[in-house]
């Protein structure tokens, strides 16, 4: 341990490198520290397993205007019988389609161009925490290597190899992913849609999201409890053959497809001695979207410059780390959970019945007009409490809401 306590190889170690995991490096290298990124595939952006949205705050912290393939103004959303709400503004961007190969990319050249290094084909194997640092022993191109680190920061998705090998809990919720790229869809330019009911995606909703070139992305998700036994990709045939919208499918031609794992809800400890957890390695999906790339982007840039200091320092033990992120994580988990129990109480909790109901209340003008005004992809949780208050439809769930918010 003699020359890990006055040498280390590395300031930072960060294990995985997509936008999240390249965005966190680019933030640390910035201030000066030495940072390594390991990718296990042999390529940035592969495998491809995500809707490809990116919030307008999210892309103006990177600036990569250029990966993106449409702006999307709003969504025209399908109640379970047909009830269509149409959510946002024309000509107002509500949110961005990039081709994440491309955005994936770009976030992590910015990282290398910062001063970080990036290896490909590289994955952990094994990691010994000590009093100075982390003896990391890593397979590169098939060979094993050991390498010392102050700080190992897990950025490696919903199946991280760093919150199973140290034990870190699991994500609240743990959604099933289906998507497809096609062409053929006669789609709304700058719209996207979204249809709901318990035979296409029990307790969430299925998407059409325009990809640029009169191609598309058709997905859905679910928990493995909603699916009842039923496999999700069961569940997007539904949506293809389902008879008020079929004759919208009928012309499509798949070009790839796509499964991937959604994680939701920030495990309880995102943190232990001298090592981190960052986006979907900490369950940082949003409960209403899926969306994972600007809570882990905001998770960082909560505590980035606290870290950096306590790197600089090396003093990263699991009470230092506790005290730079516990605060920043907490209102994080909080308002995820909150997002999570209006979303259950309007939407994933509801027989079709019920929500036809509540689709019926959306869809009246002076409610798309609230929810235009105060809606926010971001921020969800203003908008529930919104309607709960100000819609005499929904006063009678306040109260249970207020319950669920409350023990949340």
């Amino acid at each position: 341990m003699d020359e890990l306590r006055y040498s280390h190889d590395w300031d930072v170690v960060i294990v995985g490198a997509g936008p999240v995991g390249g965005h966190t490096a680019d933030l640390l290298a910035k201030r000066g520290h030495r940072v390594l990124l390991l990718e296990e595939h042999n390529e940035i952006g592969r495998p491809f397993q995500c809707a490809g949205l990116v919030t307008p705050n999210a892309m103006h912290q990177v600036g990569l205007y250029e990966t993106i393939l449409e702006e999307i103004d709003g969504a025209l959303i399908h109640g379970p019988s047909g009830t269509l709400v149409p959510v946002g503004t024309g000509g107002t961007v509500r949110t961005y389609v990039v081709c994440r190969k491309l955005f994936d990319e770009a976030v992590v050249k910015q990282s290398m161009e910062s001063g970080a290094t990036l290896w490909l084909n590289s994955k952990p194997k094994q990691a010994e925490v000590h009093s100075e640092g982390v003896i990391l022993t890593v397979v590169t191109d098939s060979k094993e290597v050991n390498i010392s680190t102050k700080l190992l920061i897990g950025c490696d998705g919903a199946h991280s190899w760093t919150r199973r090998y140290f034990r870190m809990g699991r994500p609240k919720e743990l959604m099933v992913g289906f998507q497809t790229e096609v062409v053929g869809y006669q789609y709304r330019k700058r719209w996207l849609e979204m249809y709901s009911g318990s035979e296409i995606a029990p307790g969430f909703f299925a998407w059409v999201i325009p990809s640029g070139n009169d191609s598309c992305r058709i997905g859905l998700w679910s928990t493995a409890d909603r699916l009842d036994g039923k496999s999700i990709e069961e569940c997007y045939h539904n949506l293809l053959n389902h008879p008020l919208w079929k004759d919208r499918f009928s012309n499509i031609r798949e070009t790839a497809r796509y499964c991937g794992p959604v994680p939701s809800g920030m495990v309880r400890k995102a943190y232990k001695n001298r090592v981190l957890l960052i986006g979907d390695a900490a369950g940082m999906a949003k409960p209403t979207t899926g969306g994972g790339i600007g809570p882990g982007f905001e998770q960082i840039n909560g505590i980035v410059d606290n870290l950096s200091n306590a790197i600089a320092e090396n003093t990263l033990s699991e009470e230092k780390l506790k005290s730079i992120a516990k605060g920043h994580f907490e209102k994080m988990r909080k308002e995820q959970s909150r997002a999570r129990s209006l979303r259950n109480l309007l939407v994933s909790d509801c027989e079709d019945g019920e929500l036809d109901k509540h689709f019926e209340q959306f869809a009246k003008p002076e409610v798309i007009e609230l929810i235009n005004e105060v809606g926010d992809i971001e921020k969800p949780v203003p908008l529930g409490m919104a309607l709960l208050r100000k819609v005499p439809a929904f006063r009678k769930l306040a109260l249970k809401a207020g319950m669920k918010l409350l023990f949340s």
